[in-house]
């Protein structure tokens, strides 16, 4: 995993997801993920986990919203499958499943969501697609770099995590009818600086090498 890094994506990646992405994964982060193969396969595992529970959350709070509800469960679980996959690759190459702590990525998007309903919602599934949208880019610029099977595995993800994001923005602009597009340049304004400035800790979404 120490092929020379690019600026190349292996998987086609939709027009729609990359032009909803403020920034391109930086280099230097994706040289630090294959140097550290073991902590961004645990913390893969533990995203794949986490958006499953998301999933679940928004189901059991929302019920009176039927699209999002179906939705929500085919998106859990995937997500579940999709841990369950990453565990098994890790078992082959003799990893141990760990608890990491979280990184500030996720926190610090939720941090601008708003707390009156509908707006809580329809950002929530905002940050939800940017998630969605920056996995799915990610897995695109490592599987060049990766090795057979991973890079296999990361060519299906690119394709699921694809349409996660697709079905949140869709259900963001379902929940309104006013424009969500300042919202939106809000939540990329602020990944954008969570992907591209320094951070100490190595995970599947942090920022550059600090």
């Amino acid at each position: 995993m120490n092929s020379p890094v690019s600026t190349e994506h292996d998987a086609s990646l939709p027009v729609e997801l990359l032009e909803f992405l403020p920034c391109e994964t930086p280099a230097s982060w994706v040289q630090r993920a294959l140097d550290n193969e073991t902590l961004l396969l645990i913390d893969h595992a533990q995203c794949e986990k986490k958006a499953a529970s998301t999933a679940m959350s928004l189901m059991y709070r929302y019920v009176d919203h039927t699209d999002l509800l179906t939705k929500m469960s085919q998106l859990a679980r995937e997500e579940l499958l999709h841990f369950e996959q990453v565990v098994k690759i890790m078992k082959t190459r003799g990893i141990e499943y760990r608890h990491l702590s979280a990184s500030r990525y996720a926190e610090g998007l939720r941090e601008l969501v708003r707390k009156d309903e509908p707006d809580r919602l329809v950002d929530i599934l905002i940050v939800g697609a940017l998630i969605e949208a920056r996995s799915c880019e990610r897995f695109a610029r490592l599987i060049p770099h990766l090795d057979e099977e991973l890079a296999k595995f990361y060519r299906g993800l690119v394709k699921s995590e694809g349409r996660h994001f697709e079905d949140y923005i869709s259900l963001a602009r379902q929940l309104t009818d006013a424009p969500i597009e300042t919202r939106i340049a809000e939540f990329k304004a602020r990944e954008e600086q969570l992907v591209t400035t320094p951070d100490v800790a190595f995970r599947f979404h942090s920022g550059v090498p600090a």
